[in-house]
């Protein structure tokens, strides 16, 4: 039979938050202990009764601080926060031409000066995210192609990091953990090298700001 601290620490990694809040010490562990005990018992294929499972994760809670995405170590990586508004994106089902009307795309919109624009090509399908001025032309040269969905009125939330974030574990997650918890949906999230770009709502741009500049920088 597979011991109830191993079923326990199995389902508190496998969930970020749970983790997390027992790293911090600030859950009920009673009220953990019966909201997981049905599956400990049918993993441990024996009763787990609510204090054997409260001993379980009060073991284990020392071992979980100093999570990966720590923010402490995040915040020296973070060199500033930009906010775009006006964009819209556009997804268009994968074809033939699809390419050519990508190369055009790039082409053209290259003498535009910095206008936004990411490219983000699936197996399926592709999709296009391009500030207001860049509407009409991406729309003209995808008229071909079979578009899936349009979403006007987006706004985005752009966070510069050093190329340290790379090889660190956990930094996506620290960040939308924020939005999460204040109840922020993103959209999209694009990124490159050095470069993390969220996707939101325009109604929710604002708070987004307020809730990541107060997590970077306390």
């Amino acid at each position: 039979m597979i011991p109830i601290a191993a079923v326990v620490e199995r389902i508190v990694r496998e969930s970020p938050l749970l983790g997390e809040g027992l790293a911090q010490g600030i859950l009920n562990l009673s009220a953990v202990a019966r909201l997981i005990g049905p599956q400990v018992a049918a993993e441990t294929l024996k009763p787990a009764g609510e204090g054997a499972i409260v001993m379980a994760l009060k073991r284990l809670a020392p071992r979980l601080a100093g999570p990966p995405g720590d923010a402490k170590g995040i915040l020296r990586q973070i060199r500033d926060i930009t906010v775009r508004s006006n964009i819209a994106e556009f997804t268009y089902l994968n074809s033939p031409g699809i390419a050519g009307c990508l190369q055009r795309l790039l082409r053209e919109t290259t003498r535009g000066g910095d206008a936004f624009l990411a490219v983000t090509q699936g197996v399926h399908e592709v999709t296009v995210l391009a500030a207001g001025g860049l509407e009409k032309r991406v729309e003209a040269i995808f008229a071909g192609e079979r578009r899936v969905s349009r979403l006007p009125g987006l706004a985005a939330v752009g966070i510069r990091y050093t190329p340290k974030v790379v090889g660190m574990p956990g930094v996506y997650y620290a960040i939308l953990k924020q939005l999460l918890w204040a109840g922020i949906n993103v959209v999209e999230v694009v990124s490159t090298y050095t470069e993390l770009t969220l996707i939101l709502e325009k109604r929710h741009v604002d708070r987004a700001f307020t809730v990541l500049k107060r997590f970077l920088w306390p």
